[in-house]
Order: structure tokens, then C-alpha cells, then sequence
């Protein structure tokens, strides 16, 4: 059996998400797009995180023979019916910075008791093999949303995001803790069962 890593391309140009993944996907040698030479464009306009993760995972794989991955994730926040959901990163309009799309969460939610904050955040991964196989996983964290954000750990809504698992913000945990239990491991976790 040779011991040369399975390549393993990354459907995203989110530095902090390819970073998290490389972690996780530590026995694959893990390459985002950009990293090996791939430039794609895919809309994301799937009706759900599923969707949007094989949109990309696709576009993705047209270029390439090797086995690629794409994830959709996002934020549920249930006193939003849901919001902001699969339009997490562009929730405050669609070149929004982490900050805009917190601030915007935090106005929606100005008037919503601390127990009424209850969200999770929410991951879909596809991975289409070299083989041509498609696989899905999905994990979620559950949490709710603070009044304030709190630490700069992680990026996205991390500093808003109370963890139940931890009690305490996503944005003062490390990294470790955080990729412990995130919403992403748990997806990754749950593809590997069907790998």
C-alpha cells in the first residue's frame, strides 16, 4: 500500500473555510482551486445547502480528473424563519464583509430575548470521486446568536455564535476546539462513514 496522500481539490476560495478543511482532511493532500491551478465560477443558486454544494463540487470537477470537494454552510437562525440560511455569506449584500453580515444579524435580532437567539450553523459537503461516485455529509453545531460579538477567533458570525457544546463564543475558541466540533467537522466526520 503506498503511502502517497489521496489529492483532494477544494471547491472555495475562502481562506479561513480551506484552512479548517486542510485540518480536518489532514490524511488527504488537500488543495484548494486557486492553489492547484483551477479558476471556476460557479452561481450557487440551489434551493438548499445540498444543492449549492454540488453546484460548485461540479463546476469544479469539469476541469479537473482528480476527486473534488465543495461544501455549502451557513448560518439557521430560527427567530428569522431560518435567515440568513444558504445566503449567509451574502447576507448583507453579496461583496458584504464578515462584519456587515453580523452587524445586519444583529439589527434583525435587536428585539429577540436572549432564549429566543437559538440557531445552529449548518454544513453540506459533496464530494465527487476520481471515480465519477457522488457523496454527500452533513453536520450541524447548535448555539445561539449573543447580542454582541464576543472574541476574534474564526471568521464569519464565529464572534456572535454562542456554542452549546462549549458554552462560550466560537470567536474565543482556538482553532482545535472549534474544528473539534464544528458544524463542517461533523459533515466531514459523516462523509467519511460513507467513504
Amino acid at each position: 500500500m503506498s503511502n502517497e496522500k489521496k489529492k483532494l481539490i477544494v471547491a472555495t476560495g475562502n481562506l479561513g473555510k480551506l484552512k479548517e478543511i486542510k485540518v480536518i482532511l489532514s490524511d488527504y493532500e488537500v488543495l484548494g482551486a486557486k492553489e492547484a491551478g483551477f479558476n471556476f465560477d460557479a452561481e450557487e443558486n440551489g434551493k438548499d445547502f445540498f444543492e449549492n454544494a454540488y453546484i460548485k463540487a461540479a463546476a469544479l470537477r469539469k476541469q479537473t480528473d482528480c476527486s473534488v470537494l465543495a461544501d455549502d454552510s451557513g448560518l439557521s437562525v430560527d427567530a428569522l424563519d431560518g435567515a440568513p440560511g444558504i445566503y449567509s455569506a451574502r447576507y448583507a449584500g453579496e461583496n458584504a464583509t464578515d462584519e456587515e453580515n453580523v452587524e445586519k444579524l444583529l439589527c434583525a435580532l435587536k428585539n429577540v430575548p436572549s432564549k429566543e437567539r437559538t440557531a445552529r450553523f449548518f454544513c453540506a459537503i459533496c464530494l465527487i470521486t476520481k471515480e465519477g461516485e457522488t457523496l454527500y455529509g452533513e453536520g450541524s453545531c447548535e448555539g445561539r446568536i449573543l447580542e454582541a460579538p464576543m472574541g476574534n477567533m474564526g471568521f464569519g458570525y464565529d464572534p456572535v455564535f454562542y456554542s452549546l457544546d462549549y458554552e462560550e463564543s466560537f470567536g474565543t475558541l482556538s482553532a482545535e476546539k472549534k474544528n473539534a466540533i464544528s458544524h463542517r467537522r461533523r459533515a466531514l466526520e459523516d462523509l467519511k462513514t460513507k467513504l
